[in-house]
């Protein structure tokens, strides 16, 4: 047991290893372009070359797939995978907290974990939200950016779709270092992978619509799908940057929100309200 477990860690962490040495090759962006604001992608053709084939795999496979899903499945029951599967990336996100130095975010996670594990039936419903513990939401990439670390450049990834060089490195060190993938009570190897797929189809199937004007009525789905994503992570970020120095008495969740299914595809900087 011991063995296949050590064996496991060092094939994950020299995949890991490997993949962060090439990406951090390119993880750094001219200071003058970042303060600006601007895209830096000098992998265009490159990246187009990905986002076509994503096309290829969300049109004829991820797309029906999820539509289907959210057809035949009742919608509590796609809201609940959506918990469970949210409920897996908590020890992982924990640690993430941890390394950024937010001990106050690390210990929510945890507990959000162990009372939605326990009273919440396997993460299946959330009974911690209701127990003023909101969701959290963070990730190796967020880590990289506390620690200084620039965005770097646009990248594309297979099947994932849009992200930076320093995101690419989240996801991949995200992917395996998950404590759950470690334990030895896990019952499927890899559970958090699948659920997270599970999870992605059921956001594809909810906001079909959305996903669609971006990427099949757009003049240039893969300029529109950039600007979206990056200006949705830009915003994260910074929300969270100004979050870490709240006052005292202000209240740290005033400006989050906790929607569960709320649509990840909108501009952030949209007016809610505007006709």
């Amino acid at each position: 047991m011991a063995k296949t477990v050590l064996s496991r860690i060092s094939f994950k962490h020299l995949i890991v290893l490997s993949l962060m040495t090439a990406l951090s090759a390119c993880a750094t962006q001219p200071t003058e372009e970042a303060a600006r604001g601007e895209t830096f992608d000098p992998y265009e053709n490159t990246n187009r070359g990905i986002h076509k084939f994503n096309l290829g795999v969300d049109r004829f496979l991820f797309r029906p797939a999820s539509k289907g899903y959210v057809k035949i499945v009742p919608d509590p029951m796609v809201t609940s995978f959506n918990h469970f599967a949210e409920n897996l990336t908590m020890p992982g996100q924990a640690v993430d907290y941890l390394l950024q130095g937010n001990i106050k975010q690390s210990g929510n996670a945890l507990l959000r974990f162990l009372i939605n594990t326990t009273v919440g039936g396997a993460g299946l419903s959330d009974p911690a939200s209701e127990l003023n513990l909101p969701p959290v939401d963070t990730d190796f990439g967020e880590t990289l950016h506390v620690w200084g670390v620039g965005e770097g450049a646009y990248v594309e990834l297979p099947f994932y779709g849009p992200s930076t060089a320093r995101d690419a490195v989240g996801v991949v060190v995200n992917l395996f270092s998950n404590p759950i993938n470690f334990s030895p009570v896990r019952p499927v190897d890899n559970i958090g992978v699948y659920a997270e797929v599970v999870r992605r189809m059921g956001d594809r199937g909810r906001f079909s619509d959305t996903v669609d004007s971006i990427l099949y009525e757009s003049a240039d789905s893969y300029a529109q799908a950039q600007t979206i994503y990056l200006q949705n992570r830009r915003f994260e970020l910074a929300r969270d940057d100004e979050d870490a120095y709240l006052g005292l008495y202000d209240d740290p969740y005033a400006e989050i929100g906790t929607d569960p299914v709320r649509d990840p595809y909108l501009d952030p900087y949209e007016d809610p309200y505007a006709e």
